[in-house]
């Protein structure tokens, strides 16, 4: 069984950076796609990126894109999320999910379909602040 845990995140003021960490355990991460979602206070889940299993593809929200970036180590059985340029409206838990199926080799599954998704992670909050 998949399992993912969540790190990196933290306090960091307008127009910062952070890089969350997504690290699995159980299985080889390379037999599955991963995406980030976050779920800000009061407010419902959304996605933010995903990639591909072989991580060659990538797929961004556009309330992210040119600021964040994806990128997945199968050698370290980790995924990535490079936060650039943070927005107090970034403010959220970021959780990571897995993705499992041949499908996923080749191609980001969608972000907006949470069902999609096999093995969730517990989150790590952001906070964007000054």
């Amino acid at each position: 069984q998949l399992q993912v845990v969540e790190s990196g995140g933290g306090l960091v003021q307008p127009g910062g950076s952070l890089r969350l960490s997504c690290t699995a355990s159980g299985v080889s991460l390379d037999q599955y796609a991963l995406a980030w979602f976050r779920q800000a206070p009061g407010k419902g889940r959304e996605g933010v990126s995903s990639i591909s299993s072989r991580g060659g593809s990538t797929h961004y929200a556009n309330f992210v894109k040119g600021r964040f970036t994806i990128s997945k180590d199968n050698a370290e059985n980790t995924v990535y999320l490079q936060m650039n340029s943070l927005k107090p409206e970034d403010t959220a838990v970021y959780s990571c999910a897995a993705a499992s199926g041949s499908r996923w080799y080749y191609a980001p599954p969608s972000v907006t379909d949470a069902s999609l998704y096999d093995s969730w992670g517990q989150g790590t909050p952001v906070t964007v602040s000054s």
